[in-house]
C-alpha cells in the first residue's frame, strides 16, 4: 500500500467513532445521511457534478449502468435533499442543467474517505489497488 494511502488511513482510523467508542447514542444523524445517500448511484452522481454542472444526457454517460429512469429518480432525491440543483433554461426543448450545491460540495470529506476505504478494502480483499 503506497505511503500516502497509509498516512490517509492512519489518520482517519484516528478520528473514527468506532474505535475509539464515541458513537452517538442517538444514531439519527447517521440514519438521516444514510437516507439522504441510500443506493448505489448517489455518490456517484455528485463525483460527477462535482467537476461542473451538467446535463441529463451527459450525466447518464458518465455515470455508466444507471438506468435514465433510476437517475431521474435519483436526481430527484438528491434535489429533494438539497445537494444539487435542477436549473431549466428558457429554450425550445428546454435544456435542464444540474449542479452540485455548496451543501452537495460538503461530501468531499465523506467521498475522500470513503474512496481511500475502498483502496484498503480493494487491496486486502483482491490483493491489488
Amino acid at each position: 500500500m503506497d505511503s500516502t494511502i497509509q498516512k490517509e488511513s492512519i489518520t482517519l482510523k484516528e478520528n473514527n467513532m468506532l474505535s475509539n467508542g464515541t458513537c452517538p447514542k442517538n444514531m439519527r444523524s447517521i440514519r438521516d445521511a444514510l437516507e439522504a445517500l441510500e443506493g448505489k448511484w448517489k455518490l456517484l452522481i455528485l463525483f460527477a457534478l462535482s467537476e461542473k454542472p451538467q446535463r441529463f444526457r451527459a450525466l447518464s454517460r458518465e455515470v455508466s449502468g444507471i438506468t435514465d429512469k433510476m437517475l431521474s429518480k435519483e436526481l430527484k432525491s438528491l434535489e429533494a435533499n438539497e445537494l444539487i440543483t435542477r436549473k431549466v433554461f428558457d429554450t425550445f426543448p428546454p435544456t435542464v442543467e444540474y449542479a452540485i450545491t455548496p451543501h452537495g460540495k460538503s461530501l468531499e470529506k465523506v467521498l475522500e474517505a470513503l474512496h481511500l476505504w475502498g483502496l484498503e478494502h480493494r487491496n486486502k480483499i483482491f490483493g491489488q489497488a
